[in-house]
């Protein structure tokens, strides 16, 4: 009865989501998608469009389990296409190419950022299978086999071998620079929807007091997905590593399906059992988010509000399309036709 009631008083919760991009943010909600890049002249550009997702259209996929599996995968190809978008807003195609550049635009034309994007997706994936997956499984089989039997506790070892590589991997990233930018604009867009779903208005100021710790952040997933594999690949054979490997790339969609469950659940429900699950991803979340200035917070909340258009009806961009118009009354052709799409770009 408490669970519902708390539901009842807060219908926010849930209802918005994000990511950190150079130098922007990018929300989903039921009404829409926005991404809000801040230029490096300062203008605040905003990208829009459609959420819908293939569970409105088939129940099926509503199912505990699927549902999970099925947001990762859509959530995956609207993350590819968000930092695609955001490079583009951010103005990174306008700089003069190199020799590789010139050759990528002669063979892929205006679609090499996105070629670029998916080449480093692939590569990112292939890698993270390698250091997650493979590495953990082939350094826990060396040390059973040369140093000590580890029997029943092999699984545990590898799990502690995989966190080991995974906290490892965040500390390195987080001293370079540019991405230390992101993850304060990480903090930014958890802020932000704290703020929304605290129900006060998204000014800087509210916005600045908010924990930047947020339970469904996709930092706490990931760190859920480690803890699920580790409980089961308890039960995978160990001797032969190529075997377990395979079986564990196979058994991925239930893991992302069982940690979707999860953190759906721990965001809608706080208790000391849900905060006791929820403390180590929380505790990850100490280097994957930093603490934002005001102008990443200014860029978050015209993300949140453009997501929302419906809940704010009176959040209107200055210049709206001035961008998109210019650039059709300037050519006509064909080129330009094809490259329309469903989506809004907007300046502030």
């Amino acid at each position: 009865m408490g669970c519902k009631d708390k539901k009842q008083i807060n219908p926010r919760m849930g209802t918005v989501g994000g990511q950190a991009v150079m130098e922007g943010v990018m929300m989903k909600s039921r009404q829409g998608v926005a991404t809000a890049v801040r230029r490096f002249d300062g203008e605040i550009v905003v990208r829009t469009g459609s959420s819908k997702s293939l569970k409105d259209k088939y129940k099926i996929l509503k199912l505990p389990l699927i549902r999970g599996i099925v947001n990762f995968i859509e959530m995956m190809a609207l993350s590819f296409s968000t930092l695609t978008s955001s490079a583009e807003m951010l103005g990174l195609e306008e700089e003069e190419p190199g020799k590789f550049g010139k050759w990528l635009e002669k063979h892929f034309g205006k679609s090499v950022m996105s070629f670029v994007s998916l080449i480093g997706t692939v590569l990112g994936v292939g890698l993270a299978l390698v250091l997650f997956i493979w590495l953990p499984a082939f350094v826990s089989k060396l040390i059973s086999r040369y140093i000590i039997n580890l029997g029943n506790w092999y699984s545990l070892v590898e799990g502690f071998i995989k966190m080991i590589i995974f906290i490892s991997y965040l500390l390195l990233v987080s001293l370079i620079p540019d991405i230390k930018r992101v993850f304060a604009y990480h903090g930014a867009e958890h802020k932000s929807i704290f703020c929304y779903e605290a129900g006060e208005e998204l000014t800087v100021e509210n916005i600045r007091t908010k924990s930047r710790f947020h339970p469904r952040c996709g930092t706490s997933f990931i760190f859920v997905l480690l803890i699920i594999s580790i409980l089961i690949g308890a039960v995978l054979p160990s001797k032969i590593v190529w075997l377990r490997v395979v079986l564990k790339v196979l058994l991925l969609p239930l893991v992302v399906g069982i940690g979707y469950e999860y953190i759906i659940y721990v965001g809608k429900h706080e208790n000391g059992l849900t905060r006791i699950l929820s403390a180590p991803g929380l505790l990850m979340q100490r280097i994957t988010t930093k603490e934002p200035d005001d102008t990443m917070i200014e860029v978050a909340v015209v993300a949140v509000k453009s997501a929302l258009r419906e809940e704010f009806p009176d959040f209107v961009v200055p210049y709206e399309n001035q961008r998109e118009k210019a650039e059709t009354n300037e050519t006509n052709t064909q080129e330009n036709k094809t490259e329309e799409s469903t989506t809004e770009e907007n300046v502030i």
